[in-house]
């Protein structure tokens, strides 16, 4: 059976990620080749833009020097609050024709200019009415500033963009391909200051959301209220999480990071209210948490009670072996939350077409 091999790199917010995935003839047989990060100072990525070039694209050179890729050629993300998505049904007509119609087809379903706007379309399956054959799929649209900003830096790094993804559908890419792929699933990424939302029916992207909090917001939070430094502060937030009220002299503190651990439940929790109301009624029935604030002591039980749901610790790695090229095994599974968009990156655009 034919290999291939293909690479996502993900920007974020603390740090860039890329990972290398091989896999045969439809997505079997999926193997992580390789994979490696490197940090970011604050404020070089902000709201999931880059800002500091010439940072970011020395970080991303960096990766790929230490990290042995067999290309150059990545496959990158975007997803913050000037990226859209939304389930539509249009006419349809060959794909490439579809696509090359979409600024005259969905004006007016575009939270911003069409000529401001980069658009896309995955289908997700054909329907017949009346008669009539339609395309039923996720409209995506990103302003052109978001994805030039990231390509370019990539560009400025030495490498290859061949492709742009939305990051939620990346999401589900790499968290559908076990158990999760069945059943009414909420996908939930808590980045350091976007937090991805994906719905999915039996691993078919439904609904997807970016909400402008993450756990860096948490950690400036504590931060500030406590007057600790942001290292300090990042330290204890990952140590005690939500059972900080009970460490002494630390209640100013706690206080503001439940604050904002609240808010970001209950944008999590009114997505998946949206998500029924416009579904026709369907319920998310499990929700899978990943991304850095993952294992954040107390949160997974909070969003739990809160959405009355099951909420489990996705795991990007059921059902992708580790090569030995990769690394340590056990030290990539305890990152596992962290990889979980980059992995999805990996697996290459055009995976629902």
């Amino acid at each position: 059976m034919a290999k291939h091999r293909s690479i996502g790199l993900d920007i974020g917010t603390t740090a860039v990620r890329a990972a290398e995935v091989e896999f045969g003839t439809g997505g079997t047989d999926a193997q992580l080749r390789h994979y490696h990060e490197v940090a970011l100072p604050l404020d070089a990525v902000r709201d999931g833009e880059v800002v500091d070039q010439k940072v970011v694209a020395s970080a991303i050179k960096t990766l790929f020097a230490r990290a042995g890729f067999s290309s150059k050629e990545v496959i990158l993300g975007v997803g913050n609050q000037r990226v859209a998505a939304r389930s539509v049904t249009l006419p349809w007509a060959p794909l490439t024709e579809l696509r090359n119609s979409l600024s005259y087809q969905v004006q007016d379903l575009l939270p911003m200019p069409v000529d401001e706007a980069l658009l896309d379309f995955y289908p997700i399956g054909e329907v017949m009415d009346a008669g009539v054959k339609s395309y039923e799929g996720m409209l995506v649209a990103a302003s052109r500033d978001t994805v030039a900003a990231n390509v370019n830096t990539a560009i400025d790094a030495g490498l290859a963009p061949v492709g742009v993804d939305l990051n939620a559908l990346a999401l589900l890419r790499s968290m559908t391909r076990g158990a999760l792929g069945r059943g009414n699933v909420a996908f939930v990424d808590i980045g350091a200051r976007i937090t991805t939302v994906s719905i999915a029916v039996d691993g078919v992207p439904l609904f997807v959301r970016a909400l402008p909090l993450g756990g860096q917001n948490i950690t400036d939070a504590l931060a500030r209220a406590q007057g600790i430094s942001p290292e300090s502060a990042e330290q204890f937030k990952r140590e005690f999480g939500l059972g900080a009220s009970k460490v002494p002299d630390m209640h100013e503190g706690a206080a503001a990071m439940t604050e904002i651990v609240t808010k970001l439940v209950e944008s999590i929790r009114g997505t998946f209210s949206y998500f029924t109301t416009a579904s026709g009624g369907r319920h998310v029935e499990v929700v899978s948490l990943t991304g850095g604030s993952a294992h954040l002591p107390g949160l997974g039980q909070y969003l739990a009670s809160a959405s009355r749901l099951n909420v489990v610790l996705g795991d990007p790695f059921d059902g992708l072996a580790i090569a030995k090229s990769a690394g340590d095994p056990a030290a990539l599974r305890a990152h596992a939350a962290q990889t979980a968009i980059v992995i999805g990156l990996a697996y290459g655009v055009g995976v629902y077409a």
